[in-house]
Order: C-alpha cells, then structure tokens, then sequence
C-alpha cells in the first residue's frame, strides 16, 4: 500500500551505481556516476529524498559524499496536464477546500507510465472543474497520499493551495487516523500487537519493499485480529485465513502488504508479497467471489479540516469483492 506524499512508487525507476571514494561534494560526486541526471537534477532528487547510500537516505548535495552503494528513485515521468475524464466518484465530502471520496479497486491515484488515463486525477478534474486551483502552478486536484492501485477505500485530495499545504503537513506529522481491513492467508501471533520495523527496497528485486536490519525508514502498524476462518491444517496451527484490522502510525510503501507478510500473514490475492499458497478451500473461496487483487480496503479516515478545523471522520465498507470473500471464508 504506498500512502505517503513521497517520491517511492510501483511505477517508479530505480538506478543504482557504486561509488569507490569520497570526498568531494555528493552532488558532483553522484553526478560523475549518474551521468544521464544533471547535476540540479541530482540536487532536487536529494532534496525530495530520492537518493540513499548503502539503504539510508541522503539529503544534502553539499555534503561530502562517503563511498557505498547509491540508489536513485526517479517518478514516472507523465504530462503535466493530465486530462478531464467523467469517470463516476463515491463522494463521501466536499467542500470548497477539499474532497473525500471511496476509490474503487482498479484505479490508479494519478496518471502514470501504463496509467496514463481512468485515475483519480483525471476524474477529479472533469468533478472538480473549475473549482480547482492552480495548486503547483497548473489547475488540478492535489494528491497527498496515495492509495495502490488495487487497493480500496476513503482518499482525500486538495482543491486550493491552503488545503493542500495543511493536508501535507498533516500527513507528514502523521496526524491521520487510517485504518484498513485485510484478509489474509493464516493469521499473525499474538492476535493483536505492533509491528515496528525499518522498511525500504529489497536488495533483491528494487520494485518490492521489505523489512530490513539496516537502513529503510521507520514503519509502525497496529493490527488486531477481528475474526478467524477455517480449521487451522495442522494441529496447532494458524487458522486457514483472518480478517485484520492495521492502523498505520507512518504510511511507508506498501507498509501494511509488507508488514503482514512478514508476520506470516500475506493478503490474500496480493501478487507481489503473498508468498506461499493458501488452503485449497480458500483458494476456492478467492475463485468464487471474483477477487482479483489483493484484499486490503483503506476502510477509515479521520483528520482536522485543514481550514475549517472541523473533525472530519469518514468509514466505508469493504467493496463487494472483500464482501464476498469474507461470507464465503465464514462457511469454511
């Protein structure tokens, strides 16, 4: 699930390049290794915090560069001024400031390479229209969280500039209540605690997350165990699937797929940390309720109005696919 205004993205590219010595200024020094990026590039990357050496972000282009493995992470590279589409929204709020709705499975937060149309972006500006502010110079909505594409559930986005900065902030301080429902292979022991671990890409493949001893980011989820299916397989064991409620206390990149399968406890239909296979009956019960992604619904959203200072709190419900899974793994 990638839920932060940070530059990591499924569709983002990664480059990487061993630097020998240090020394001299990181920026000219990453600049001699990267030569396809600019220099003022390299320094925007840092800024953005784009750039880590050996698995810890680096921020300071004036710094002296130390040797170590270097990794850039470059955004998509998509148009400026994505078009208006009128695609249908669930709108759970809107004001002059902001808009709250309940993204379906299926859509991607903002145009990206293989996305570049039926987002949320582009929808927001054909429901927005002339509402929208120039936020960042060009009129459209400001996204500052994000959702994954396959995951459902309660978004909020800027209409102004004022809301956009306070909704930054807010996420940025981690001053959000964000609450999902997972359904997951087995379940995680205890049955309810904190998982607190450092997060960043996997030194074998770039495009996936993982739990790491050294570097990464600090990542800190809630979770309780509300109900269990199936007869575990082996005695003792863990229960054939469960639903769980997470709260995340920071929003890393697929914080919660890579949390709960680190527990032992993939999402199930989730076709990048889903490790292992599910119990025949629940392979069966995926098949039969036409889940096609992994199961994981943003189903809580609660922040302070950025404007208004009003408490706001929005639930919804997982979608009809989540629904039926879970009736159907209740039979097992």
């Amino acid at each position: 699930m990638s839920d932060e205004p940070l530059i990591e993205d499924e569709d983002a590219t990664v480059l990487e390049a061993r630097l020998e010595t240090g020394g001299m200024r990181l920026d000219k020094a990453l600049a001699g290794v990267f030569p396809d990026l600019s220099r003022a590039r390299l320094q925007a990357l840092l800024a953005e915090g784009a750039v880590s050496r050996d698995g810890m972000g680096v921020s300071s282009g004036s710094a002296k560069a130390q040797p170590g493995l270097y990794s850039v992470v470059l955004p998509p590279v998509v148009s400026a001024t994505p078009s208006p589409e009128a695609i249908p929204l669930t709108v759970l709020f809107e004001d002059g400031d902001l808009i709250v709705i309940d993204k379906p499975a299926g859509m991607a937060a903002h145009p990206a390479p293989g996305n570049e149309t039926g987002t949320l972006v582009n929808a927001l500006l054909a429901h927005c229209g002339a509402s929208l502010s120039g936020i960042g110079g060009v009129a459209r909505p400001g996204i500052v969280h994000r959702l994954d594409k396959d995951t459902s559930g309660v978004m909020v986005a800027a209409k102004t500039d004022r809301a956009h900065a306070g909704l930054s902030a807010l996420f940025a301080a981690h001053d959000i209540e964000r609450t999902y429902i997972a359904l997951t292979r087995g379940a995680p022991s205890p049955a309810k605690g904190r998982v607190e671990t450092l997060i960043g890409r996997s030194s074998s493949d770039r495009k996936k997350m993982a739990v790491l001893r050294n570097g990464g980011r600090n990542a800190i989820t809630d979770y309780v165990v509300e109900s269990v299916f199936g007869r575990p397989v082996k005695a003792g064991g863990a229960p054939m699937a469960a639903r769980i409620a997470c709260t995340l206390h920071t929003g890393r990149t697929h914080q919660i797929r890579v949390h709960l399968a680190s527990m032992g406890a993939p999402i199930l239909g989730d076709p990048v940390y889903g490790s292992g296979s599910p119990a025949t009956a629940v392979r069966a019960a995926i098949a039969q309720s036409g889940l096609a992604r992994q199961a994981l619904h943003a189903a809580i959203l609660g922040f302070v109005h950025p404007v208004s200072g009003e408490p706001l709190r929005f639930e919804t419900p997982p979608p009809p696919d989540m629904d039926r899974l879970e009736r159907l793994l209740e039979a097992l």
